[in-house]
């Protein structure tokens, strides 16, 4: 009997990444709504608003993708996030600068386009 993993592979997709990012990216961004003004700014709506924008993409939608919940709504922003760090933050930077930002805009274009599995919130619902 052939057993299929992709439901499996989401999981760790959604884990791995989501995880990741929420620790590494997200949750340290926090401890900066206190005083945004030095946050960077590089869509020119505001050290807050970008503020905002990236904590969505980071904290929030990395939550929800985590758990599997609104996960192909989700991914858009975590998406789009990474977008402006790969070509707009770190547009004149070297590949090496960017890379990790594109390897997670990579993966999170694939969990909005493969959707969350089953073993998620989204996955049980429709069941």
């Amino acid at each position: 009997m052939k057993k299929n993993y992709n439901d499996l592979a989401l999981l760790i997709l959604r884990l791995g990444f989501g995880g990741m990012m929420l620790v590494r990216h997200g949750i340290p961004k926090l401890d900066k709504l206190s005083d945004p003004s030095g946050f960077p700014d590089p869509l020119g709506v505001g050290s807050t608003v970008s503020l905002i924008l990236c904590l969505i993409g980071e904290f929030l939608a990395p939550v929800l993708i985590i758990v599997g919940l609104k996960t192909k709504l989700a991914a858009i922003p975590a998406a789009i996030t990474m977008a402006v760090a790969a070509f707009i933050v770190h547009a004149s930077d070297p590949l090496a600068r960017k890379e990790m930002a594109l390897l997670y805009l990579f993966a999170f274009v694939v969990i909005f386009l493969a959707g969350p599995g089953s073993f998620s919130v989204d996955g049980r619902k429709g069941r």
